[in-house]
């Protein structure tokens, strides 16, 4: 599973990585396993935000503007696929308002860099570092990645995030 930090202690990651979960944990990169609250998910989206608490500050990143990602810009994909930790792979992006679903209820970032079990809830970023994405889905016959990612844009989840802080839900 990856996560995304967030400031004080947020987490976002993807619903389906958390659901059904009875106690949380959440590894840092310092290798401290620290207990994870869920805040609140939405299904819809495949979002879940969860809180640590750790003794100290905590490094995490912000949000960027995903309606300016561009079809063809550069984008880095970050994520612990089969157990490994905190690996990145570089591809581009392949179109956006993409829905898998055929209802047109889903609009998700389609790239080519490489994301498989694992990644989900990971961070796609441009070459700035901005958070432009969730890692969230690959279309596989086999299970592992054949060429197309799928991310949650990042102003989705943002609006995710804020409701679920606020409202306790999505509105």
């Amino acid at each position: 599973m990856a996560s995304l930090f967030l400031r004080d202690g947020y987490i976002i990651t993807n619903n389906h990585v958390i659901d059904g979960s009875q106690k949380l944990s959440v590894t840092l990169n310092d290798n401290r396993t620290l207990e994870a609250k869920i805040i609140g998910t939405d299904t819809k989206t495949d979002i879940a935000l969860l809180k640590i608490e750790a003794d100290d500050d905590l490094p995490y990143t912000t949000f960027g503007d995903s309606d300016q990602a561009k079809i063809g810009e550069w984008v880095l994909a970050v994520g612990n696929p089969f157990n490994l930790t905190s690996t990145v792979t570089a591809g581009i992006i392949s179109a956006k308002s993409r829905d898998l679903s055929g209802l047109s209820n889903q609009s998700f970032i389609q790239t080519d860099a490489a994301v498989n079990p694992g990644n989900s809830g990971g961070a796609l970023v441009n070459t700035n570092g901005d958070l432009i994405g969730i890692n969230t889905a690959i279309t596989s016959q086999t299970g592992s990645y054949i060429g197309y990612s799928f991310a949650v844009p990042s102003n989705i989840a943002r609006k995710v995030v804020e409701d679920i802080m606020e409202f306790g839900n999505v509105q």
